[in-house]
């Protein structure tokens, strides 16, 4: 029976999936799965929607996107999960390898993804990577546990994902900033009537915002509703904020400033920052790096800069490891660093969006503790993006774009 072929196998931030799938679809599955040596398997990932959009980008190559104008980079993440694994069923594969499905997934979705998965399995063998207990799917029995050495472990119940070292951050203050900004401004960005289309198809309709000094903020939104052009607005990055009510750290867009003026003020994380990374940079030196908005450091560091960035590694608890390799570290201290790296500078705006993609529980909660520790002993305004409720992190202010024919309109719902 096709049910009996399908796996849930639970994964923590200590150990890279990417080598277990490699593995599989190369015709080297552990003995449990020895079944699919010979048969033709895809793979539904981060890394393989990032391939698609590559190869639509550099080499003009339309895969997943045949039947419409839209790009794939320019849809939501949902959306782009959507169309990729429209086009992989089209090759009518033995199984499926799902690799964190439902991180970037609204609430809906990942209903109807359950479903659909359901379906697929009655003729597809399902192999499911998560690392959050939630998104377990019901109908799949057979459940396994990647060790922290990579090792493929049969079990009866799902593993305790938790560290017990990671429970708690270091109780060292968030040092103070090298530099202190000149900007004294209570509001940092306004938005006002702001209207955004892509081919005449609107996204933002008349969004009102306003973001003022030491706030926190949650954006939510389901997917597609324009959380990703939002942000791209608010970084500077959109040219179609030009000739709008839209104010950047006391400057009309468009007045004359310059994207680094913009940037200079801002910290920003996304995991696509993480997984783009190939240098072989010591932590230390990425911490340091935030200081000159690059990845990596490419510069002799100062003594001073080396102290702020010992004392950051201080308060994430990683200060043993300040000369191992960043690509060495795992998943979960990785976000740790970057989020440092992010704050090293004490921006006016910190952006995080969907940094706990692919997180276990318990790195989760060690970030949430992070940022929460932020939002108390910094004036660093923060802008949250996630579809997921995170127990234990403490927004002050939630602001949802919710969809309509005419465009997401904007509600503060606190």
């Amino acid at each position: 029976m096709m049910s009996s072929k399908h796996w849930t196998i639970f994964i923590d931030h200590s150990v890279d999936g990417r080598n277990f799938i490699a593995d599989v679809v190369d015709g080297n599955p552990p003995k449990a799965l020895a079944y699919l040596k010979d048969l033709n398997g895809e793979v539904l990932s981060k890394v393989s929607i990032d391939d698609f959009i590559q190869e639509e980008e550099l080499h003009d190559i339309k895969c997943t996107t045949k039947h419409t104008k839209q790009s794939l980079k320019s849809m939501s993440s949902g959306e782009q999960q959507k169309n990729v694994l429209n086009f992989l069923l089209t090759r009518n594969p033995d199984f499926l390898i799902l690799d964190h499905p439902f991180d970037t997934l609204d609430v809906a979705s990942r209903k109807n993804l359950r479903l659909r998965l359901e379906n697929i399995g009655l003729h597809t063998i399902i192999i499911i990577l998560i690392s959050r207990k939630n998104d377990a799917l019901n109908f799949i029995k057979n459940k396994a546990h990647l060790t922290s050495d990579g090792k493929f472990k049969k079990l009866e119940i799902p593993p305790n994902l938790k560290n017990e070292e990671d429970e708690k951050l270091c109780s060292q203050k968030i040092p103070k900033p090298a530099i202190t900004s000149a900007y004294n401004d209570a509001i940092l960005i306004s938005l006002k009537n702001v209207q955004v289309a892509f081919n005449a198809i609107p996204i933002l309709n008349t969004i009102n915002w306003t973001i003022s000094k030491g706030e926190f903020w949650q954006l939510k939104g389901s997917n597609g509703s324009g959380k990703t052009t939002l942000l791209s607005m608010i970084t500077g990055e959109n040219s179609k904020g030009y000739g709008q009510e839209l104010y950047l750290f006391g400057h009309k867009k468009g007045s004359g400033e310059s994207i680094w003026d913009i940037k200079k003020n801002i910290g920003y994380y996304a995991p696509m920052l993480t997984h783009n990374f190939k240098g072989q940079h010591t932590t230390e030196n990425m911490l340091i790096s935030g200081l000159t908005d690059s990845i990596g450091l490419y510069q002799l560091p100062t003594e001073q800069q080396k102290k702020l960035a010992n004392e950051w590694l201080k308060v994430i608890d990683l200060k043993a490891f300040k000369n191992t390799l960043f690509s060495d570290l795992t998943q979960g201290n990785q976000r740790l660093v970057m989020v440092a790296r992010a704050m090293i500078k004490q921006p006016l705006l910190l952006v995080l969006d969907e940094p706990t993609e692919n997180l276990d529980d318990s790195s989760a909660a060690l970030f949430v503790a992070l940022i929460n520790k932020i939002a108390e002993e910094t004036n660093t305004t923060i802008i949250y993006v996630s579809h997921r409720t995170e127990v234990g992190l403490e927004p002050k202010r939630v602001f949802e774009l919710q969809k309509t024919k005419e465009g997401s309109i904007g509600i503060v719902l606190k």
